[in-house]
C-alpha cells in the first residue's frame, strides 16, 4: 500500500484519442503482428513525487471478424507526466481507440517548507 505523507492529495484526469486508423488505412486497422501506440500525457501541475496513474479504455471500435487482443498501461511515470501505451498483436484489427486516465498523488502546499 502506498501512503502519502502530505495532507494535500492531487487528482487529475483526462481523456485522449489514441488513434483512428480506419479512414487512413493505418497499421492498427490493416496490420498484423505486434503493434504499439504511445502518447505522452503531461499533467497541468507537477506532483511532489511520482503519482499513481490508472488508464482505461473508454471507446474502442474493433473489427468483428478478428480476435480482440489489447493491452493498455502507463509507463515512464514522473511527477510531470507519463506515457500511455496501447498494444495489440496477431490478427486484431482496431479502427479507433480512446482512453481515460486518472493520476493521484501528493501536491505541494504552502505549509510544505524545504529547510535544506
Amino acid at each position: 500500500m502506498r501512503r502519502f505523507t502530505s495532507n494535500m492529495l492531487g487528482v487529475e484526469r483526462g481523456s485522449i484519442p489514441l488513434f483512428s486508423d480506419f479512414e487512413a488505412g493505418g497499421p492498427m486497422w490493416t496490420g498484423t503482428g505486434p503493434r504499439e501506440v504511445r502518447r505522452y500525457v503531461g499533467f497541468s501541475e507537477a506532483f511532489r513525487d511520482v503519482p499513481i496513474v490508472q488508464v482505461t479504455l473508454n471507446m474502442w471500435d474493433v473489427h468483428h471478424a478478428a480476435n480482440m487482443r489489447a493491452e493498455i498501461l502507463s509507463e515512464n511515470v514522473t511527477p510531470e507526466g507519463f506515457d500511455m501505451v496501447f498494444r495489440t498483436w496477431g490478427d486484431t484489427r482496431i479502427a479507433r481507440m480512446h482512453a481515460d486516465w486518472l493520476a493521484l498523488g501528493e501536491v505541494s502546499h504552502a505549509d510544505n517548507w524545504d529547510i535544506g
